[in-house]
């Protein structure tokens, strides 16, 4: 009998335990949220969250995947600089950078890494857009908010930052009929990186559009890796093959597929393509011989409203789940040096990296004096 009653003692300690443990992480709480202006919903569907408050300050990681391209480069970039700003500094007590490249389990292991050191925020860009269960589980037993942007989850258990993919897909698709006045032609689509939610959801944003009753596009495509060299190949490569374009829609290295068009003496097109300074001077020198450029931008500041979404969120304030992030976009039509894009520098970068209502604020030296590289 005292075997049996200790045996139950036991047990129901250890069921008291493992509900702790359930319950740990976020509350799902009603809204608004701190800082709308800043911290969007997606949707007035988009849940509400929570988190203990802790004191700060705080242990902040950034888990990168791939750093083989300009936008990766400039994101880490822009992460070490905005710990570096004041107003966020001072909530920062250490801030440590990893890229872990392509593998998901590389990833995985970073970021259990980190948990396990203690680590109050881990603010990541997600290799493959599933596979994280577990490590969301552990992050929740340790009160550790997990923020992924850009290459965002497909779950709803973890708060995240972006800007509407399908929506970037859509919006180029809809720029090449209306400026070509065509609903059938041949289309160059310049995919990303395989594997990412950004480049699956803009693909299919694209699609949806090009491919709706009453067009009859015949669309070439290739994989550019969001990468200038790459791009530039892939659409030279489809170029010997196919000859020509109506039109070109690019993720990614955009100013790598006008170099191709320039080098095959390719007559300009109406083009779609990403926020590079180098894209948009070429759309500016260019524009008068028909290369008719929009120019949208997935900024890589968005790892600097991720990180101040994490300090929010450790301060115990109410968070969205899913925060929604404008679209810049630059055109042909209202390309204005010295504001949307730089004639006079050199070093490609990505232009839109300001966002006003977070006071996300970034000149082109303060970020580019910073590295890339880990500082584990």
């Amino acid at each position: 009998m005292v075997w049996t009653l200790r045996f139950t003692g036991l047990a129901c300690v250890g069921l008291l335990l493992s509900s702790a443990s359930a319950l740990a992480g976020p509350k799902v709480v009603s809204g608004p949220g701190a800082d709308p202006a800043c911290f969007k919903p997606w949707s007035a569907q988009t849940k509400f969250f929570q988190w203990d408050k802790k004191p700060g300050p705080y242990k902040i990681a950034l888990v990168n995947g791939f750093v083989g391209n300009t936008w990766r480069i400039q994101m880490v970039k822009t992460a070490k600089a905005f710990a570096a700003q004041p107003g966020i500094k001072e909530n920062i007590k250490e801030f440590k950078v990893v890229s872990t490249g392509t593998d998901v389990a590389a990833q995985l292991g970073a970021m259990e890494d980190f948990i396990n050191q203690g680590f109050d925020a881990i603010v990541t860009i997600a290799v493959a857009p599933d596979g994280f269960d577990r490590i969301i589980r552990l992050a929740d037993k340790n009160n550790v908010v997990v923020v992924p942007f850009d290459n965002v989850l497909d779950t709803d258990k973890v708060m995240m930052v972006n800007e509407d993919q399908k929506e970037m897909g859509r919006m180029s698709a809809k720029w090449l009929m209306d400026e070509s006045g065509k609903k059938g032609g041949d289309i160059l689509e310049v995919r990303g990186l395989p594997g990412n939610s950004v480049d699956r959801d803009r693909h299919l944003g694209f699609r949806e559009v090009m491919e709706a009753p009453g067009n009859s596009f015949k669309i070439t495509e290739v994989v550019g890796n969001w990468d200038t060299g790459t791009s530039q190949k892939v659409t030279a490569d489809a170029l010997a093959v196919h000859g020509h374009f109506d039109g070109v829609f690019t993720q990614g290295g955009s100013d790598g597929t006008v170099q191709a068009l320039m080098a095959a003496k390719h007559p300009f097109v109406p083009m779609s393509g990403e926020g590079e300074n180098e894209y948009r001077k070429q759309i500016a020198d260019h524009a008068k011989d028909g290369l008719k450029g929009m120019s949208y931008g997935q900024s890589p500041a968005l790892v600097a409203i991720a990180t101040k979404a994490a300090i929010s969120a450790l301060q115990g304030n109410v968070m969205p789940q899913l925060i929604s992030i404008p679209i810049p976009v630059a055109t042909y039509k209202d390309l204005k040096p010295g504001t949307n894009y730089w004639p006079d520098l050199n070093a490609n970068f990505f232009a839109p990296n300001q966002f006003t209502p977070c006071g996300v604020n970034f000149t082109a030296p303060e970020i580019m004096s910073q590295s890339e590289k880990n500082t584990q």
